[in-house]
C-alpha cells in the first residue's frame, strides 16, 4: 500500500482515482482504529505500563520525486519489515508516513535505547533494487500512564515530541518530559482561548507595510495577527497559526482574517489611496476546505474589491504537499483577480520549474538570506541570482525581514522591487496603515518612529 503520489504518471480522472483513494482512506482508517483500540486497552489497565513510539519518515516525498513510485514502495516495505523485526510489535500506519508502535512493559530507558538503535539504522543507506538511498526519521516517545491518561492526550504528546526531534536534525528521538508537558499546557491554553478570541473578535489585527523602491512609497501591506492571554502575554501569529491548525480552528481564524483584509482594502479604496495590494498569508489547509473559493468570492463581492488588490500568500513548502490539488485552485484564484504571492522563494522546496507552472505574480525572498547578507557573502550571490530570475520571469519580488541600512543598500543595488521590515516600519494598526499607504518613507518617518517607540515600551 502506498501513501504517497507517483509524480511520473498523469493524474487519473476522478472516475479512475476515486476507488483507489477510497480504498487507501479505508485501510488507513482501519489501522488508526486498531491502534486507538490497542492504546485504549493498555491505558485502561491499571497494571499496564509502557512507552509508545511514533516514527515519522521525514523525506519520503522527496525520495518519491527522485527515485519513483516502485522504488519507494519497496523501500517502505523494507523499513516496515525492519521495524516489526526490531521491535517484535505491530507497526500501525497512522497517517501519511507516520507509524506508531506500542512498546508495552518497556521502561523509558529501554525505549530510548531501542529508538537509538533504530536511528543508527537510518544513519546507513537502504539498498533497493541495487540502488542505495538515505532515508531519515524523526521519533517521539511518550510513556503511559505517566504523561498521559487517555489515547488522545498521548497522541498529542507524541506529536509534540516529534516536532522537538525535528529541531535536532535527521534521525533523532525525543522522550516526552516535563518540559514538553509545559509546552503542551501552553498550546492547550492558547487553543482554548483562541476559540473565544475568534467569537468575540479579541484578535489584534495589524499590518506590515511594504515599500515600493521605485516610487519610494508604501504600496503594499501584509496582514498580521496576535492575541493577548493573561499569564502568557502577547502570542504572535507564528505560534498561533500552527496551534489553530492542530486544534481544528484554522478555517474560522483564516476566514476571520480574510474578512478583515477585505475591510482594510475597502477603507483604502474609499480613502482614495493608491496601492498595489494587501496580502493575507494562508495555511495550506485552506485548500482542503470546500468553501474556500466561495469565501474568497464573498469577500471580493461584499467589499467590492478591485482586481489585483487582494493578495493571497502561500508558503513555497505547500507546493510539495502531494494530496493538495493546489494548481487548479491557484488558477481559479487568479481568474478571480487575486494576486498570488509565493513566500520563502529560494528555500529550495519547489524550484523554478514549479513556478513556471503556477499563476504566481509575486515572490518573497526567503528571509534567512536577507538576515545573512552581512555575515555570509554567499547570501548576496544567492539573492542577486533569485532577483535576476524574478526579473526574467516578469515577477515582482519582495525582501522581508530588512533591518539595517546595509541590507537596504545591498538589496537596492541588486534591483529588489519591494522591501519590508523593521528598518522601515513595525506592524501597524489599520488606522495607522491608512496614513502610511501611498505616502513616502520620508513623509511617514516621524509617525513610524513613534510606532517603533510604542512597540519598544510595550
Amino acid at each position: 500500500m502506498s501513501w504517497f503520489q507517483k509524480k511520473t504518471i498523469p493524474t487519473p480522472s476522478p472516475a479512475e482515482s476515486e476507488p483507489v483513494i477510497t480504498e487507501r482512506a479505508e485501510e488507513s482508517k482501519l489501522e488508526r482504529d486498531a491502534c486507538y483500540r490497542h492504546l485504549s486497552e493498555v491505558m485502561d489497565t491499571p497494571s499496564d505500563r509502557g512507552v509508545v513510539l511514533k516514527v515519522y519518515i521525514e523525506n519520503f516525498k522527496r525520495l518519491n520525486q527522485v527515485f519513483g513510485y516502485d522504488y519507494c514502495e519497496n523501500l517502505l516495505s523494507q523499513i516496515l519489515a525492519y521495524l516489526k523485526e526490531k521491535t517484535g510489535k505491530p507497526v500501525y500506519h497512522y497517517i501519511g508516513v507516520e507509524y506508531i508502535i506500542i512498546l508495552d512493559q518497556y521502561s523509558q530507558g529501554q525505549a530510548s535505547d531501542l529508538a537509538e538503535e533504530i536511528a543508527e539504522q537510518f544513519d546507513h543507506a537502504w539498498k533497493v533494487n541495487g540502488t542505495d538511498c538515505l532515508c531519515s526519521v524523526q521519533m517521539g516517545m511518550c510513556s503511559y500512564p505517566g504523561h498521559a491518561a487517555a489515547p488522545d492526550e498521548l497522541l498529542k504528546c507524541l506529536d509534540l515530541a516529534v516536532l522537538r526531534a525535528e529541531e535536532g536534525g535527521p534521525n533523532q528521538a525525543i522522550m516526552f518530559d516535563s518540559t514538553l508537558q509545559k509546552q503542551l499546557l501552553r498550546r492547550h491554553t492558547i487553543a482554548l482561548y483562541l476559540k473565544t478570541a475568534i467569537e468575540k473578535e479579541e484578535i489584534e489585527v495589524r499590518y506590515r507595510p511594504t515599500l515600493n523602491m521605485e516610487t519610494g512609497k508604501f504600496s503594499r501591506a501584509e496582514f498580521y495577527m496576535r492575541i493577548f492571554i493573561k499569564g502568557l502575554g502577547l502570542i504572535g501569529a507564528s505560534e498561533v497559526l500552527p496551534i489553530a491548525e492542530d486544534s481544528g480552528q484554522i478555517r474560522s481564524l483564516e476566514y476571520f482574517a480574510l474578512d478583515k483584509v477585505g475591510q482594510c482594502i475597502a477603507k483604502l479604496t474609499e480613502a482614495g489611496r493608491e496601492f498595489d495590494s494587501i496580502a493575507l498569508p494562508i495555511s495550506s489547509i485552506l485548500f482542503l476546505q470546500e468553501d474556500f473559493l466561495d469565501e474568497v468570492r464573498r469577500v471580493i463581492d461584499t467589499y467590492q474589491i478591485p482586481k489585483g488588490k487582494l493578495a493571497i500568500e502561500i508558503q513555497e513548502s505547500a507546493l510539495t504537499t502531494a494530496y493538495l490539488n493546489i494548481n487548479i485552485m491557484l488558477q481559479e484564484l487568479s481568474d478571480m483577480g487575486v494576486e498570488l504571492v509565493l513566500n520563502e522563494f529560494g528555500s529550495g522546496y519547489s524550484g523554478v520549474a514549479t513556478i513556471l507552472e503556477l499563476p504566481v505574480n509575486t515572490l518573497k525572498l526567503e528571509r534567512l538570506f536577507v538576515w545573512q547578507l552581512e555575515t555570509n557573502p554567499k547570501s548576496r550571490c544567492v539573492i542577486e541570482g533569485l532577483i535576476h530570475i524574478a526579473k526574467d520571469l516578469d515577477l515582482n519580488i519582495i525582501a522581508e525581514g530588512v533591518e539595517t541600512e546595509n541590507q537596504v543598500n545591498i538589496l537596492t543595488n541588486a534591483g529588489c522591487d519591494y522591501q519590508q521590515g523593521f528598518y522601515y516600519s513595525p506592524t501597524l494598526e489599520q488606522d495607522t496603515l491608512l496614513k502610511v499607504i501611498d505616502n513616502t518613507f520620508a513623509d511617514s518617518i516621524s509617525l513610524l518612529n513613534e510606532e517603533k517607540e510604542k512597540m519598544t515600551r510595550a
